[in-house]
């Protein structure tokens, strides 16, 4: 008894502690009193609001870039964003899932930026701006949405929204300070590293410290606070072959907290490894086209987990377009094949929110609640080989799958409605070898075949360094070879494996026809796994730089053995190389001048 009452105390002193940093928290009591104006709204239009909530991402963000020893530029910002969501109608149908869901003509007064101090009128005067911009938005879209319905046969029905139950995290805010003169003497000293390496023809390194704190109300009841921290120091270099080939290679470090992250000795190692394969890769011998077997060390294989698998299994739902307008949708390559094997049957993959490491590494991809206020579950995604499920939010995807969110809202998204995305993402395999073992293994399938070598992968472009033109490009490409809209993602480090096991780099291959079903031709896998880190966002590849929105996501996975790929040389085509020779990056200034 004594042990309940105990039980009891503590759950009751919990709730009082929740309550009251409820009450202290300026901005949790404006959001609060404004939803519960919103029912006035129904006054208004036939339409009325069945759900509004407010997103609001608090954070302070300290970016700072150098090249070759010297500062390029440093930012200090504090920002608040809003994101208000309001919806009329019901969970059956409403104004969301519509190609102009978002879209207002008429004017509008708020900015999407909230006030960054607490003051509660202030406050709440932004907020009933945005929440009267949100339901002129959405009785408009509800409207349109019905008539484009009205005009084809809608034979499958789902509804608009999941149920949810509504949850209460109250959390501390992000608390931590930045030591500006010391991540700038850090990063000058980074970018240095490229001095010595005359082969590098452009470089940068750049880091971001983001200590941020996620609000969402909403009213069905859900009342959310919790930091959402995450900082990163990327560096990268081009370089150019002498045929005017360019090359890159990029690293980025991800971490929770800035004290996380390796020694700056550990950091400038990175750089010099960074520096040193693009020197190897300009004087590379060009690549050709190759079929055959194709071996996925460690971080490759992860890397390729994450873009080709992960970018798959988010599903998301195709929206109402208006009445003869042609929609550009590139959905998954998975969509509609639940119950179809697509990975060996020894291979099984696991999407877990819940685990925080993975034998003593830190895995990025954890947390608590998601975007929509939706606990996460450890997701069974392919079962023995066979596709189970998809990463799911509160908008149902397909007619087929009404089992509600698995709580991977990460992105907020188009049409009204947030975007799924990664957290841990495990790939187990039941039958391995060792890594030794599977280079074996390819040099055996290459002898039983003919082939003079095979072709091993050490590293791809992915979260991709591209520019957006290259992006562009990569997609086009890709669609004119009937790939699709989505090309797969780019290989940086390829290395020919000869039958004595002599590895040679090579450089300008890509993957054709590389989709999700040559995962069905995965022979073997490496008893030891590679976690890799990274920041996922709702862009093609990932692209660094494409989104304003990322989310600290991880993959664990074993290398693995395909029994065929094809590679070719990439289509591309070579800049004019540099006319004169570069000035020596140590010269001093001459006299006189």
């Amino acid at each position: 008894m004594k042990r309940c009452r105990a039980a009891v105390a503590a759950a009751c002193a919990l709730a009082c502690c929740v309550a009251a940093a409820q009450e202290r928290d300026v901005l949790i009591q404006a959001m609060k009193d404004e939803l519960a104006r919103t029912a006035d709204l129904a006054l208004v239009a036939p339409d009325k609001p069945y759900l509004v909530s407010y997103s609001v991402e608090d954070a302070t963000a300290f970016t700072v870039e150098a090249t070759l020893g010297a500062l390029v530029g440093s930012n200090d910002q504090h920002f608040r964003v809003l994101l208000t969501r309001l919806r009329v109608g019901d969970y059956d149908f409403d104004n969301t899932n519509y190609v102009a869901s978002d879209y207002y003509p008429g004017v509008h007064y708020d900015s999407g930026q909230l006030p960054l101090e607490n003051n509660y009128g202030v406050l709440r005067n932004a907020l009933w701006l945005s929440t009267d911009r949100a339901y002129k938005t959405a009785i408009d879209a509800i409207a349109r949405k019905r008539a484009a319905l009205a005009s084809v046969n809608v034979t499958e029905k789902m509804p608009d929204y999941f149920r949810e139950p509504a949850v209460t995290l109250i959390e501390p805010t992000a608390q931590g300070t930045t030591d500006e003169g010391a991540w700038k003497e850090r990063t000058r000293r980074l970018s240095a590293t490229f001095l010595g390496y005359p082969d590098v023809l452009a470089s940068d390194a750049e880091a971001e410290i983001i200590h941020s704190t996620e609000y969402l109300v909403s009213t069905e009841g859900s009342v959310v606070r919790r930091p959402d921290s995450v900082s990163y120091v990327r560096v990268r270099g081009w370089g150019e072959a002498p045929d005017g080939m360019r090359v890159r290679d990029s690293e980025t470090l991800v971490a929770l907290d800035p004290s996380s992250f390796p020694p700056a000795g550990d950091m400038e190692k990175s750089a010099r490894n960074v520096a040193e394969q693009i020197a190897a890769l300009t004087h590379a011998p060009a690549g050709s086209e190759f079929t055959g077997p194709v071996l996925f060390e460690p971080k490759a294989a992860a890397q390729l987990f994450a873009q080709l698998l992960g970018e798959n299994l988010k599903l998301a739902r195709k929206p109402v377009p208006n009445p003869g307008q042609t929609l550009p949708w590139i959905g998954s390559e998975l969509e509609g094949r639940i119950g179809s094997r697509i990975l060996p049957e020894w291979m099984t993959v696991v999407d877990d929110a819940t685990q925080t490491e993975w034998r003593g590494v830190t895995l990025l991809g954890h947390y608590d609640i998601d975007d929509e206020g939706v606990r996460p579950q450890p997701t069974v995604l392919v079962d023995k080989g066979v596709l189970k499920g998809f990463l799911l939010t509160r908008t149902p995807p397909r007619p087929d799958i009404n089992g509600g969110s698995n709580g991977h809202a990460r992105f907020p998204g188009p049409f009204g409605e947030e975007m799924p995305g990664l957290s841990n993402l495990f790939v187990h395999a039941s039958k391995t070898s060792s890594l030794d073992d599977l280079k074996k293994q390819l040099i055996d399938l290459c002898r039983q075949r003919g082939k003079p070598y095979g072709i091993m992968v050490r590293e791809l472009d992915f979260p991709s360094a591209a520019s957006v033109s290259e992006l562009r490009q990569m997609t086009a490409e890709n669609m004119r070879s009937g790939g699709g809209g989505r090309p797969p993602v780019p290989p940086i480090l390829v290395y020919r494996v000869y039958p004595d096991g002599r590895e040679e780099l090579v450089r300008g291959l890509r993957f054709r026809g590389l989709n999700t079903r040559s995962l069905r031709d995965i022979v073997a896998a490496s008893d030891d796994s590679y976690v890799f880190n990274f920041l996922d966002s709702p862009v093609t590849l990932a692209l660094i730089g494409g989104s304003n929105y990322v989310a600290a996501s991880a993959v664990v996975a074993p290398a693995i053995l395909f029994d065929e790929l094809e590679l070719e040389p990439a289509n591309d085509e070579n800049p004019r190389i540099p006319i004169v020779p570069p000035p020596p990056l140590t010269a001093s200034v001459a006299a006189g001048g």
